[in-house]
């Protein structure tokens, strides 16, 4: 089915706005843009600036359950993960899906057509196995595809709790005894979906904390011989890294390094705290990094080093992880932000830069190469986002992508197609009041 939006502005490659554009969409993908255009008959009107559809690089969709209750009190990361800890061992696979389901649509209302789940709820209580091993990664693709996602299930091996030490307690339902195990069950994971397009299967090892590093070539095996994706947390926290130097003489980077994690299909998750040869590594071997500056700021990590890891060679992209905030704009401008925080200077990052982050740079970083630009062949992926609000009103076409980035909220997203489907429309998604689904959901795990 041919349908032709016509947008007041667009956000088009290399980063520039340009007004009155039609773009016709065959079935999931774009066929054409024409820009410069008077709306043709019978298109559908897009306003304010429309952008493709922004990838969520990070996400933990359990921890939703989350928001509001870890931010009483002080405390730290490790102080939270308890907290993380605890709305884990209470999920099984029905409340998980209405979770995830809610989750995700919350994503959609702000401008998401992909998400990377990092995924490690693997099993039942006690660490038992489900009767399907794989039930609760069914139940994150069946809640993607609901609120009109594609996903990135990134099967995560977690084996230890810290290194050299057991899983205990909820950690337990993590883990697969050892990598050989877990890579049996993500091979059955991956021949269920093998063929569709709006599930990729990929990998993660979970930390140099989580996966000893004899054991780490198995999950890269996996990535390489399914031409996957694979992520890992890295140095979110000082004392990972003291741990990690204590045990190996390195740092988690050159650990990962020296077991060919690294790579153009990899991506480092928050590397907030590394040194020089941390970033020259990174940088060299075109690792992603994925920034996730609200979470970093809420469980008080640190400031990671963006515009330096950008420069030495690694792509930036962007995640929601904890959920404390879903908003990818609110990520987008706080690298910048952040990065003035830490550096008492402005002006790091364009905004289309950041934007490029959100979309271009994210999807590639899922296994998505396909998606994140206007231009035909891609997922036709269109977000609208309001420039007469009250954070936008004024902008113009020369200010539209500076307003967006820099003032406008998820609130402002009014309009969103997802590969070719219309899943926002006025602000409302088609799943109906995302709020009430949210806090049901919530209520449910929290009873």
């Amino acid at each position: 089915m041919r349908v032709t939006y016509w947008c007041e502005m667009v956000w088009l490659p290399p980063g520039e706005v340009v007004e009155n554009v039609a773009v016709i969409v065959d079935g999931a993908r774009v066929a054409e843009v024409r820009p410069g255009v008077p709306a043709p008959p019978g298109a559908v009107r897009l306003a304010g600036l429309t952008l493709p559809g922004l990838a969520n690089g990070h996400s933990h969709a359990f921890h939703r359950a989350l928001r509001g209750h870890t931010q009483t009190g002080r405390g730290s990361f490790w102080t939270w993960r308890e907290q993380m800890y605890g709305v884990a061992g209470r999920l099984d696979p029905d409340t998980y899906l209405a979770l995830a389901r809610a989750a995700y649509a919350e994503m959609a209302l702000a401008g998401i057509t992909c998400v990377a789940e990092f995924h490690y709820l693997h099993h039942g209580p006690g660490g038992v196995p489900y009767d399907d091993p794989n039930v609760m990664s069914h139940v994150l693709v069946r809640a993607a595809r609901d609120a009109g996602l594609r996903i990135v299930l990134l099967d995560t091996c977690y084996l230890t709790g810290g290194i050299g030490n057991a899983l205990t307690g909820p950690q337990v339902r993590f883990g697969d005894g050892d990598a050989d195990g877990w890579a049996s069950r993500a091979e059955e994971l991956a021949l269920a979906y093998e063929g569709e397009e709006d599930v990729e299967i990929g990998a993660a090892i979970h930390s140099v904390r989580a996966v000893p590093p004899e054991q780490m070539h198995v999950v890269v095996d996996f990535a390489h011989r399914h031409s996957g994706p694979l992520h890992v947390h890295v140095s979110e926290q000082r004392a990972e890294n003291e741990a990690c130097v204590e045990a190996y003489s390195a740092t988690p980077v050159q650990v990962l390094h020296d077991h060919g994690v690294l790579g153009p299909r990899s991506t480092a998750v928050h590397a907030t705290h590394l040194s020089d040869v941390d970033v020259a590594l990174l940088g060299g071997s075109t690792t992603h990094v994925c920034m996730c500056p609200t979470t970093e700021r809420d469980l008080a990590d640190g400031i990671g080093p963006a515009r330096r890891l950008f420069d030495a060679g690694s792509p930036i992209t962007l995640g929601s992880d904890s959920q404390a905030v879903v908003d990818l704009l609110e990520e987008a401008r706080a690298v910048e932000l952040d990065e003035r925080l830490a550096t008492m200077e402005r002006g790091h990052w364009r905004a289309a830069d950041l934007l490029n982050a959100a979309t271009a740079a994210g999807h590639s970083s899922m296994g998505y190469p396909d998606a994140g630009s206007l231009v035909p062949g891609a997922w036709a992926d269109l977000v609208s986002v309001r420039l007469d609000s009250v954070r936008t009103a004024g902008a113009t076409r020369a200010t539209a992508a500076e307003s967006v980035v820099f003032a406008a909220t998820a609130a402002d997203v009014y309009s969103v197609v997802s590969g070719g489907r219309v899943i926002v429309e006025d602000g409302r998604h088609a799943l109906g009041d995302v709020g009430a689904l949210l806090r049901d959901a919530i209520a449910r795990v929290r009873a």
